[in-house]
């Protein structure tokens, strides 16, 4: 029989909770793993190896990236397994020990892939993924099952989209179809075996508000980092080599040293992104987790998204770039694009949707709560764009991340900052398909 409210809430205020926690290794899931090792609370990540990396080498490191010292970490199990293999890759012994041990799952392993060749991947990950963590839940002695979703599981349509699941089936990506798919999941699998299911749905997250640091440089990141690249790669050419190629895309050099690169961004109608750091997502998460003991859907947003505009003008200040504009369709019907154009419009093909989005996530739940605490989303402002991108090139979009100079660092400010994952060793991809 599954432990009931006043249980549940309980075990957790003396500490007695075991929670089990996927995507460990993850940029959400390894947030929230630390918060609860920080409130004292026992976590079993259940993660796979990497490279030449085992699974506890991996966690380890984040470990360290986040500060956690060894009383801390010692309240943490590492479980090599695969949420893609029947019985998570465990032998039936340990696979029912881990059932019989976990008192609440927080699932937030998931491929944020959505380009269509990559289906595979998104559907084992995310569907096939989901149903056997929820055979784990159902199997043992498991109250609570908390699944990070995403707030674009409303799919393809524009206006308001509820706290609430709604059958659909036009998406804009297979990211979006598959975790829609696993929510539709999880809430059969929970009510069917009488376990309580929060769901979360965030929307874009950055890094940190307060420090600007993230484990994760695709989202938001990935059109600046492309920008950053034709920048610097058009500074070196009007340095080096007399700016021929520059020349050859309308690329000069403007006011105040700044390049001039004659960009238009498609913008489609009144669209705009909606970003929230993750230090308030996971506060916002523990406040959820705290407070609904009985099982909902939340949105956790930004009630002031950011528009194109607001992005153009922040980002071209903060890297010295200035030319960028918005077109609407009929301008790009009067006048092709250009190369430069083109180039861009490439890079940042796969996010675009996501910067003229139309839908507005209501979260009257959510923000119920989240009052109660003083809680609300830090607004995405040219400072936090400034704080975001400075830590990004420090640790060259990720590549450095784990330096000895940069563990030391992030270390000092471990305790200020700790409050769609994506695999650690993916932050240096060539182009990645991960915007939320």
């Amino acid at each position: 029989m599954r432990r009931i409210a006043e249980d549940i809430a309980g075990r957790r205020r003396t500490r007695e909770t075991t929670f089990l926690v996927t995507g460990g290794t993850g940029f959400i899931g390894s947030h929230i793993a630390a918060h609860l090792l920080e409130q004292g609370h026992a976590v079993v990540l259940l993660c796979r190896g990497g490279g030449r990396l085992t699974a506890p080498m991996r966690v380890e490191r984040i470990m360290d990236w986040f500060g956690l010292g060894k009383a801390q970490q010692a309240r943490l199990e590492v479980v090599e397994g695969s949420l893609e293999k029947p019985d998570l890759g465990l032998d039936r012994e340990r696979y029912d020990v881990l059932a019989r041990k976990t008192d609440e799952i927080i699932h937030c392993a998931a491929s944020t892939s959505f380009s269509e060749r990559k289906r595979p991947e998104a559907e084992t990950a995310n569907v096939a993924g989901a149903k056997n963590v929820l055979a784990l839940a159902a199997r043992g002695a498991c109250a609570f099952f908390h699944h990070v979703s995403t707030a674009y599981v409303a799919g393809d349509r524009t206006g308001e989209c509820a706290e609430e699941f709604v059958e659909t089936t036009r998406f804009l990506n297979v990211y979006e179809e598959t975790k829609h798919r696993a929510e539709r999941l999880a809430l059969d699998a929970c009510r069917d075996a009488g376990i309580r299911l929060n769901i979360y749905r965030p929307s874009i997250i950055h890094g940190d508000s307060r420090t600007g640091r993230s484990l994760r440089f695709s989202g938001l990141y990935y059109p600046l980092k492309s920008l950053v690249f034709l920048r610097d790669l058009y500074n070196r050419d009007l340095q080096e080599n007399g700016g021929e190629k520059a020349r050859a895309m309308g690329v000069t050099r403007g006011k105040n040293s700044a390049l001039h690169m004659p960009i238009r961004i498609e913008k489609c109608g009144d669209g705009s992104l909606n970003l929230i750091p993750v230090d308030h997502f996971v506060q916002a998460f523990a406040a959820i987790m705290e407070d609904c003991l009985e099982g909902d859907i939340f949105h956790i947003v930004s009630k002031r998204p950011k528009t194109i505009e607001d992005l153009i003008e922040f980002s071209g200040r903060y890297f010295g770039v200035e030319g960028i504009r918005t077109a609407g369709p009929e301008d790009f019907r009067r006048k092709p694009r250009s190369g430069l154009e083109s180039l861009f419009g490439g890079y940042i093909s796969l996010y675009l949707p996501y910067m003229n989005d139309k839908r507005t996530f209501v979260n009257e739940k959510a923000a119920a709560i989240l009052r109660k605490r003083s809680l609300s989303c830090p607004d995405f402002d040219y400072q936090a764009l400034s704080r975001c991108m400075r830590y990004a090139l420090s640790v060259d979009w990720g590549k450095k991340l784990y330096s000895i100079k940069d563990r030391e660092h992030e270390s000092a400010h471990s305790k200020a900052s700790c409050v769609p994952g994506a695999c650690l060793h993916g932050a240096d991809e060539q182009l990645q398909e991960r915007p939320l």
